[in-house]
């Protein structure tokens, strides 16, 4: 899972990841928020708790919220989770070289 630090108790990361792949930023299409390198941390833990550290490309992105919003209701409608957290971090900053290769070529940062 690229450089996406995972922790994993439920066993249900694969398909959250999965998930993530299908929600993107919509200034930078076609490429997801996965591929851009924005999620940091997939972590589930017993009970049910899925938490998902991410960030955005800068801090004054104006959907950042959207973005966010998404994330929580997509990863809370997985079978297993019964609550979806989404933490917000600037730390370390995005920057283009967290972007995967096929993202960077749908972009043509290449």
């Amino acid at each position: 899972m690229s450089n996406i630090i995972v922790i994993d108790h439920l066993g249900i990361a694969p398909k959250i990841k999965e998930v993530l792949e299908s929600i993107y930023d919509p200034e930078l299409k076609p490429a997801n928020i996965v591929d851009l390198g924005l999620i940091y941390e997939i972590i589930t833990k017993e009970g049910g708790i899925a938490k998902i550290v991410m960030t955005l490309t800068a801090p004054g992105c104006p959907v950042a919220g959207e973005i966010m919003d998404e994330v929580q209701r997509k990863v809370a409608a997985i079978e297993g989770v019964n609550e979806s957290l989404v933490e917000l971090t600037f730390d370390p900053p995005w920057n283009r070289d967290m972007m995967s290769e096929e993202a960077k070529l749908e972009l043509g940062f290449l």
